[in-house]
C-alpha cells in the first residue's frame, strides 16, 4: 500500500522558482484600473528596457499561499502584490 506524500513533499508549483516569474523595477504606465491590497493597479507598466506589460488579471494561488505559476500562459508575468501582466508586442516598424 502506498503511503501519503508529507506536506513538504515538492510538487510542480513547489519546484518552481516564483521569483524567475516576477518583473521588478517597473515604472507605472497608464490609469489606475482598480486596486488590491490598498495598491493601485495600473493599466500597463514599463520595465526597464523599454518593454511594456498590459494588466491581465490577478494571480492565483496554491493552497499553501504560493503563487500558481505552472498557470502563467506565455507572455504573462507576475508583479506585486499578486498581479498578472502581458507583454505587449511591440508595433512593427514601417517605412
Amino acid at each position: 500500500m502506498l503511503k501519503p506524500l508529507p506536506l513538504w513533499w515538492p510538487t510542480r508549483t513547489t519546484a518552481i522558482p516564483t521569483e524567475y516569474f516576477i518583473l521588478a523595477n517597473l515604472r507605472a504606465d497608464g490609469p489606475v484600473v482598480g486596486h488590491l491590497a490598498g495598491k493601485p493597479i495600473r493599466e500597463a507598466v514599463i520595465d526597464h528596457d523599454g518593454r511594456r506589460y498590459r494588466f491581465a488579471g490577478v494571480m492565483p494561488r496554491t493552497r499553501m499561499g504560493r503563487f500558481a505559476v505552472e498557470n502563467l500562459r506565455p507572455g504573462e508575468w507576475i508583479v506585486q502584490p499578486g498581479l498578472i501582466y502581458i507583454l505587449e508586442e511591440r508595433k512593427a516598424l514601417t517605412a
